[in-house]
Order: C-alpha cells, then structure tokens, then sequence
C-alpha cells in the first residue's frame, strides 16, 4: 500500500487532539466511570480517524513545517520549548512537566508546566540544580519558567517545584553532547509506521486524577481496527460501520462510522527531535508535537526503524504505548 493511500489528507490544526480529548472527556475531568463508558460506546479514542489524519512532513522539511505550526498553534499560550531544546518530559501529579535544554556556553534551561485545562500555570516557584549550582528560574510565559547555566553541561539537572504538590526531578543528561538531531531518524521512522498492514498495541492512558485505562488495540489497514478497555468497553471497526458494548458481557450495537485510516503513528509532526541514548539494536529520541501539543518519548529499532515504545506527556493526558505483531496476520470481522 502506498503512503498517501494509509495518511489520508489531513488537517493543518489540533483537530486530533481534540477530538481524543471530547471522545474521553470524561477521564480528563475525573468523573465517574459510568460517563466513561458513556462517552467510549461512541467514539473511538486512540488512533486517528480518517477526517483528521496527518500526513507527515517530508524529510529534511521539518523544521520549516514545525516552526510554523508552533506560531500558529491554537494553544498560543502553550510554553513550547524553545529552538534547538534537548527536551525530556515527565508526569507530576496531575501537570506534565517538561525540561528544554539548548546546548551551548551557557546553557539554556527551560521548564514547562502545564495544567489539565492544556494552558501554562503560572506563579510557580521553580528552580535549577546541578550538584554544584542551584538556580532560580524566572517566569518567561505561562507555564514558562527558563535560567542560564554558564558552566560545562552538567550530568544531571534537577528541576524542583515548590509549594503544596512539591516536585523534585532529576534530569540525567545523553552522554553525547549536544546529541545528534533526530529530524530525518523521525520522518523515516514515522513513513515505516504509516506503512504497516497490522499492528497491535497496549496501552495505559491516565489524566493523572487516578483513573488509569489499559487498553488493547488491534489495527490493520486500510480501515480496520478493534480495541477492548481492560474490565470496560469494547469496540469493532471496519470501513464505514462499527460495533460497540458497553461493558463486559454487554450485547454488541452497530452503527454507522466515518471511515477510519490505520495504521497511523499518534504523533503528528515533531520539532526538537534528538537521539538522547541508544543500544546496539534501538535509538531512544525525544521530541515536541507542536499539534497535539506535547512531549514524546519514543524506541525505534535500528534495523527495521519501526518504533517498539511510546511515551506521551500532554494536558491531562499520560500515554504509554507499546507496538508488537508488526505486519503479523490478523482476524477482524463483525461480532
């Protein structure tokens, strides 16, 4: 199958992020796992359907193409790491922390914190320490909180927030510094992702008020997947009709589905990819999607540079994802 026919045509705003969070919304507000279900029995979360599927940006073009969807990102409040950041990402409580580093003499640091609502908190006391030196940071946006180390790179930066939810994270930097830019490593990766027959993936998504879902994915091309919430929901999907149960041991409902394209990556673009650490069969690349927007933590293998492991940190929305059964044979059919 061809790449255009497995991307779809996508469109140029944060439509798939926002229609990941109204499919469940529910979770992202904490309400009761009743309104989960309602909300899952209709739509389906995870992957990208076909009204909204990217299509990845061309090799060599990714930074023209990121930079433009960070300015006009509907988010403008977003605290996006700044140009040539090395950035890392982490979940903390119910906020998703990120730490921009940008090389050189000194260094530039960036701390952003971002609320469930998707929008920078403000009025944090946040500080910088390196072992030998410790740094207040001074606001620099919403939810933007930056310093400067002028000092050699340190092994480990330590980002510390104070007040009542109290956070102290210890930042091991790559061994190779500055680390190698990932742009071209993502755009190959990303166009082998969009070019797999079947998939399947686990996943566990939190909002970070406690309720976690563990999810089991099965996908196959050109428009065809099916999915089971451990203890909840479950749904089938091919071409233009779908089946749903709300609850184990519910009976099935059909309904009518805008056609969906799979197999497709979450991701959407990227902006600040490097190779942060590596083994001799897998790199290990962060990086910023300006459109869903948010952090990823991605393993792509060496050899086949299929990605095997995702971490996704964004407002209310903690995702880890592993792949498997790259291309093995499937069985989806109707209930």
């Amino acid at each position: 199958m061809s790449e255009s026919s497995v991307s779809g045509g996508g469109t140029p705003d944060g439509t798939v992020w926002l229609r990941l969070v109204a499919s469940i919304g529910a979770l992202a507000l904490g309400a009761a796992a009743v309104l989960i279900v309602a909300a899952l029995a209709h739509r389906t979360p995870g992957p990208v359907s076909a009204t909204n599927a990217p299509t990845a940006p061309a090799a060599g073009a990714e930074t023209t193409t990121t930079a433009t969807n960070a300015t006009t990102s509907p988010a403008s409040a977003f605290p996006a790491p700044p140009a040539g950041a090395v950035v890392f990402s982490r979940q903390a409580g119910d906020r998703a922390l990120a730490l921009g580093v940008v090389p050189g003499d000194p260094l530039r640091l960036q701390a952003s914190v971002v609320g469930i609502q998707g929008q920078g908190l403000d009025g944090l006391d946040v500080s910088f320490d390196t072992g030998s030196k410790s740094l207040d940071a001074t606001a620099c946006g919403r939810g933007c909180y930056g310093a400067t180390l002028p000092a050699k790179k340190p092994q480990t930066i330590a980002v510390r927030i104070g007040g009542k939810a109290p956070v102290t994270w210890n930042v091991q930097l790559p061994k190779q510094w500055p680390p190698r830019d990932a742009s071209s490593l993502m755009a190959r990766a990303s166009r082998t992702f969009r070019g797999l027959q079947t998939l399947r993936t686990d996943d566990s998504l939190s909002s970070g008020l406690g309720r976690v879902l563990h999810t089991h994915w099965t996908l196959a091309a050109p428009n065809m997947l099916t999915y089971q919430i451990a203890n909840g929901p479950a749904a089938v999907i091919i071409g233009d009709k779908r089946w749903d149960k709300t609850a184990p041991g519910a009976k099935w409902v059909e309904s009518a589905q805008t056609p969906i394209h799979q197999v497709v990556p979450f991701w959407v673009t990227w902006k600040n990819a490097h190779v942060v650490g590596e083994t001799p069969s897998s790199y290990h690349v962060t990086f910023f999607d300006p459109k869903t927007p948010g952090w990823y933590d991605v393993v792509i293998a060496k050899k086949s540079l299929r990605t095997l492991e995702m971490h996704m940190q964004a407002a209310a929305h903690f995702m880890h994802q592993r792949y498997s059964n790259f291309n093995a044979p499937v069985h989806i059919a109707a209930p």
